[in-house]
């Protein structure tokens, strides 16, 4: 069995991004597990609601802290100098969405500066850190334009800072910002030899149950958009392509990894590809057609042609 840190007292975390998707999933787990809590939020009406949406018995292991914008300098500082007992640090938060005027400053300095600025305020201000576990992506590790025939943890995404800003299409910069900022991360432990250490999640499309704190079926995270896209009727005349990514894990497994890697001892300075198994829209339009016969004239054709490659295995190595 893997030794643990710090058990079996658990100690406090501070999560950032708390209202997010994936966030929700680690604040339960880690809940479930005995661990305090604090989350960031960036008013105060979503820390309440996210202190709300665990169970009451919960709540008293639950805080939160404003940080109203992740890439000012300093952003984090206060949240350490207020509170120093933290132990460990789980940094989820990242923009998720391509409805942005401003690829940079909508998308990649949030996630460069971000999750630089909270490793400075870490290091300057929190010398009891032990462990800081980054979410990152599959984005991070995949090739789209020379798809690799094995992917593992050695892999990067060859996409460049120059790539991210002058391409049209925000779903590379999106992808260019996942590989950036873990790259920055990886080089800012590497040059500063903090008092921590660093473990990377890169988890693929992710899907499963919503955030209780959720404010609007709008606010739906991106990869879930496409099944409630489904049941709302908005893609009844065609099925979306699957392409690029046909790889899937369930949230909950990722918040699973994500608290592991925090309490795994060899765990510390290693990267996580988190992936569930293969999947396709064609496969989940067919999944909720035989789960929900009612919904079926919401869905996409039943003959259309399921876009899976022929090339692919359907199993994972365990490697």
């Amino acid at each position: 069995m893997d030794s643990t840190i710090n058990e079996p007292s658990r100690g406090k975390v501070l999560l950032t991004g708390g209202s997010g998707f994936i966030a929700s999933h680690v604040l339960e787990r880690l809940l479930e597990d005995g661990f305090q809590v604090v989350v960031t939020a960036r008013t105060n009406e979503k820390g309440h609601n996210i202190v709300k949406s665990v169970t009451p018995s919960q709540q008293k292991n639950v805080a939160y802290a404003i940080v109203e914008d992740i890439v000012k300098e300093g952003a984090f500082d206060v949240v350490f100098q207020l509170d120093p007992s933290i132990e460990y640090v789980v940094h989820t938060a990242s923009p998720c969405s391509l409805d942005v005027e401003d690829p940079v400053k909508g998308i990649l300095d949030p996630a460069i500066k971000g999750t630089t600025e909270v490793l400075k305020s870490i290091k300057a201000n929190a010398p009891g850190v032990k462990r800081v576990v980054i979410t990152s992506s599959s984005a991070a590790m995949l090739n789209f334009d020379n798809h690799a025939k094995v992917y593992d943890e050695t892999c990067w995404s060859p996409l460049t800072w120059d790539e991210a800003v002058s391409s049209m299409n925000l779903e590379k910069t999106y992808r260019a910002s996942k590989v950036l900022s873990e790259k920055a991360a990886w080089a800012f432990v590497a040059e500063q030899k903090p008092n921590f250490d660093l473990v990377v999640i890169n988890n693929t499309f992710t899907f499963g149950p919503i955030q209780k704190n959720l404010t609007s079926f709008e606010a739906v995270n991106m990869s879930n958009r496409l099944i409630r896209d489904m049941v709302l009727g908005k893609l009844r005349d065609a099925l979306p392509p699957t392409a690029p990514v046909f790889t899937w894990v369930d949230v909950r497994e990722v918040a699973l990894a994500h608290v592991r890697a925090l309490t795994v001892s060899r765990a510390g300075g290693n990267r996580f590809y988190v992936v569930g198994g293969h999947f396709s829209t064609k496969r989940v339009a067919d999944i909720i057609r035989s789960s929900y016969p009612d919904l079926a004239g919401k869905l996409p054709p039943a003959e259309a042609k399921d876009d899976f490659p022929d090339d692919v295995p359907r199993g994972l190595s365990q490697s």
